[in-house]
């Protein structure tokens, strides 16, 4: 049964929404009251089961009331600060801003102003195709985009791509414009010209204008993220290209208007007890956001984000749970959920340039993401972890007792679409554990509570606690199998 509009009481901590709880009724906010209601009977109580407690996070963070938890909205930072409270209830110390759980990153939220145009000169004429028209531009990273021409064959894969190349593929690929536009675009194109084909008809549509993504305002770029930007362009526009020469400039150009935003990342910290280890920082995270509402023709329809990530959230919450109750670790540990992982990793990207520790002392790093259904692909009670042949980190993790296996599902690319890459991309290993098996509720309003299989939630995170306690306790550090290009040299560690 929908709930309409909930609102909250707008406390930080559980101890506070107790303290709202016990006034008497003539003196509560009242339209508040509702919604500190079901929070209140959501908060696992001290000395719960992994089972009942991991219930009471995903009834809130993926129940009505929070509206999809929609990046960058109040929604999301309310169930920011329902992990603060969390942790805070756990024993975990604060490790955001001004000594609070909360790290805010002001954002700018870029739309477009005039339909895009691509540009070049062809024999000494310039030429000019507008979207909509003889160009759709399906994804569009920058408003402004220029570079050499690079004319590649859709199998090409082995083929260097050249850095800010706009790569053009002289035919339309077998796999699918969209998995090799992101191909391309990790490897280094600035932009990808496809040849239009029936399966990216949407994109011509009158009305459709591409989003920009949003940008930190803190930083001149999303350093370390690669935004794929992807034009289809007519048979015809193909052939005119194509017959241009490699290197050739074409640019890419919209005009944009800015409106401010914000998101927030969740941040605890247990100091390290050994003196020899306590300045190396094991770190587990997940994303606290998920899509939101969105209109569904003609009704406004809730996301809930059960599976992505409400799930992982629960897992990294029992993880600071179970740690903070035992004794103190020999590394330090860092919990943080991030914000707007999917408006392009925002709340992951800010924390990696301004981390509670140096970065050089982050030794480890997990994400959990999607675990809330087991994936067939691989055996039963099993979890992946991304990138598995990438480290050594999930060898050894298996070696004491958690349920890794490698990722069945290369060709998805998922350990650059999760909040590990931006952390990985400047050499910290950082991986994601997830038992996703590409169900089709994924990015749907399908993605609720009645489709998490609880059982294998709750023996996910179980399996995977002792394996944190080992890791947080262990002097091993994991190192990257072999160095790659879009890996930076993390730097020195200085004692």
């Amino acid at each position: 049964m929908a709930l309409g509009k909930v609102y909250c009481f707008p406390s930080r901590t559980a101890a506070r929404r107790v303290q709202f709880l016990s006034m008497k009724p003539a003196s509560r906010p009242r339209v508040a009251v509702l919604g500190c209601l079901l929070l209140a009977l959501a908060l696992p109580a001290p000395g719960q089961t992994v089972a009942a407690s991991v219930r009471a996070h995903m009834d809130y963070l993926a129940g009505d009331a929070l509206a999809g938890r929609g990046s960058g909205t109040p929604q999301e930072h309310q169930a920011a600060e329902y992990v603060a409270g969390e942790m805070k209830r756990y024993g975990v110390m604060p490790a955001g801003d001004a000594g609070g759980y909360l790290q805010q990153v002001a954002l700018e939220y870029r739309s477009l102003a005039s339909p895009p145009v691509l540009s070049f000169e062809n024999k000494g004429k310039a030429v000019r195709w507008t979207n909509g028209h003889e160009i759709a531009v399906a994804r569009l990273g920058e408003p402004e985009i220029a570079g050499p021409l690079q004319k590649l064959s859709p199998g090409d894969a082995k083929a260097e791509v050249k850095p800010g190349a706009v790569v053009l593929l002289t035919s339309s690929p077998d796999a699918g414009a969209w998995e090799v536009a992101y191909e391309l675009s990790q490897r280094g194109a600035a932009m990808v010209l496809v040849p239009d084909s029936p399966a990216l008809g949407s994109v011509w549509e009158s009305n459709h204008l591409p989003r920009l993504p949003p940008r930190i305002k803190a930083l001149p770029k999303q350093a370390g993220i690669a935004e794929m930007s992807m034009v289809v362009v007519r048979e015809s526009g193909v052939k005119e290209l194509a017959a241009l020469a490699e290197g050739a400039t074409v640019h890419l150009e919209a005009k944009t208007t800015v409106q401010a935003g914000e998101t927030w990342n969740a941040l605890g910290m247990i100091a390290g007890s050994d003196p020899a280890l306590r300045e190396q920082a094991v770190l587990f995270s997940a994303h606290i956001d998920h899509l939101g509402t969105r209109m569904k023709g003609r009704r406004q329809v809730i996301y809930h984000g059960a599976d992505d990530d409400a799930s992982g959230v629960s897992a990294v919450l029992e993880l600071a749970r179970a740690i903070a109750a035992g004794e103190r670790p020999r590394r330090t540990v860092l919990f943080a959920l991030f914000g707007s992982e999917e408006t392009g990793g925002l709340g992951s990207t800010y924390f990696r340039e301004f981390p509670p520790v140096p970065l050089a002392h982050i030794v480890a790093a997990l994400e959990f993401e999607m675990l809330g259904r087991p994936d067939n692909a691989i055996p039963k009670h099993k979890l992946w972890l991304s990138g598995y042949e990438r480290s050594d980190l999930g060898s050894e993790l298996a070696a004491h007792g958690a349920p890794l296996v490698a990722d069945p599902h290369t060709g998805e690319h998922f350990f650059e679409r999760s909040d590990n890459y931006p952390l990985a991309k400047k050499g910290v290993v950082a991986h994601t554990v997830s038992s996703f098996g590409l169900h089709r509720d994924y990015h749907q309003p399908g993605d609720t509570l009645a489709h998490i299989d609880f059982a294998h939630l709750d023996e996910a995170i179980e399996q995977m606690i002792a394996p944190a306690e080992w890791l947080v306790n262990s002097d091993f550090r994991p190192r990257w199998a072999e160095k790659s290009k879009e890996i930076e040299p993390l730097g020195q560690w200085k004692h």
